[in-house]
């Protein structure tokens, strides 16, 4: 095994790279001997496609309905004659379903999702980021291994690999507010439901009441969503997937940069604080900028520039003080000064 492999996967455990499973803390899971992936992926496949030929959901409920939840869907497996019952409010899954494919460990996977609110008004999560949910988890015989019937916070990248490939087709509530019990309501948020292949679930790990190559599937409400920068250096975790594969890589070997580490010292860039390894932490070489809005005089939130990130904020009395950071390219190159090892100008000096 090449050390970057394993230094991922020493980093994938540090990071917790496990499943929403909140019962995981008190089970022990159980690896099995590893099967070809993507044999397993078509035997995956046609079990996926049994169940959803084989149940149908109460689609009427989610018909005009913008403040719908995964509480009112209802999935019942067909009658023997093959029959939906009442079709004009009920609708076979297999019928409504979306067909995604992603490319996940040198693996084509196929997986499906439900989207209950396609009209949701918010703003769709990057792989990287945090989300708020509530969700419940169940087994192709619709055992139910795991929920949150409250809001729950969870880092994409934390979970098993098929939230993070789903979640960027659903959008977050188009508003929230608190109410006086000390809940927040949301407006209009994302609903659906998962159907994923055991190479995107937990694959060869048997834990809980999952067993191992076991197909799963959550329904989930999504409410809330906020950007993710894990190394705090400025740059939102999103942008430091080099390779654009919605995965966080290690290069495959120490001569090149096919992965998302740029300095090749073993740490992926979303995890380092010096990208390029030329001495200037990533945060000094962004241009910071500082602006302050008083909202008591009508003040109006800055329309940020390209590459402009907000870094933080803070708000007293009504004045608002918004810090942002630039990406900056100063020799025009076409390589951001934070990863071009040759440029190591401090912009905060």
């Amino acid at each position: 095994m090449k050390k970057g492999k394993i230094a991922l996967s020493i980093l994938c455990l540090a990071i917790g790279f496990i499943s929403c499973n909140k019962d995981d803390e008190g089970s022990n899971i159980t690896e099995v001997p590893l099967r070809d992936r993507t044999e397993q992926q078509a035997m995956d496949k046609d079990s996926l496609v049994k169940y959803l030929n084989g149940h149908y959901y109460n689609a009427s409920a989610f018909v005009s309905n913008p403040n719908a939840s995964t509480s009112d869907l209802i999935i019942s497996k067909l009658p023997s004659d093959g029959v939906v019952p009442d079709p004009a409010n009920n609708t076979l899954l297999m019928d409504d379903v979306e067909l995604k494919t992603v490319t996940f460990a040198d693996t084509n996977y196929e997986f499906y999702i439900l989207d209950l609110n396609p009209t949701a008004g918010g703003e769709s999560p990057k792989f990287s980021d945090q989300i708020r949910v509530n969700y419940e988890g169940f087994t192709l015989n619709n055992e139910v291994f795991d929920s949150a019937v409250t809001p729950v916070d969870f880092d994409l990248i934390s979970l098993v690999p098929g939230w993070r490939k789903v979640m960027p087709f659903f959008k977050a509530a188009e508003s929230f507010a608190a109410q006086n019990d000390g809940t927040v309501s949301y407006t209009n948020h994302g609903v659906g439901v998962m159907f994923l292949p055991s190479g995107l679930g937990y694959f060869n790990n048997a834990t809980g009441s999952i067993p191992s190559y076991a197909s799963i599937a959550f329904k989930f409400d999504l409410l809330q969503i906020s950007q993710n920068d894990h190394d705090n250096d400025g740059v939102p975790s999103y942008l430091e997937d080099l390779n654009d594969d919605g995965e966080f890589t290690l290069n495959t070997y120490a001569d090149t940069k096919d992965g998302d580490d740029t300095d090749g010292d073993n740490i992926p860039n979303y995890f380092d604080t010096d990208d390029d390894g030329d001495g200037v932490a990533t945060l000094n070489e962004l241009e910071h900028k500082t602006y302050e809005v008083d909202t008591n005089q009508g003040g109006q939130e800055p329309v940020l520039g390209v590459k402009e990130f907000e870094f933080s904020r803070s708000d007293k009395g009504g004045i608002i003080t918004i810090k942002t950071v630039t990406i900056k390219d100063s020799n025009n190159d076409g390589l951001d000064d934070y990863l071009d090892e040759n440029i190591s100008i401090n912009y905060n000096e």
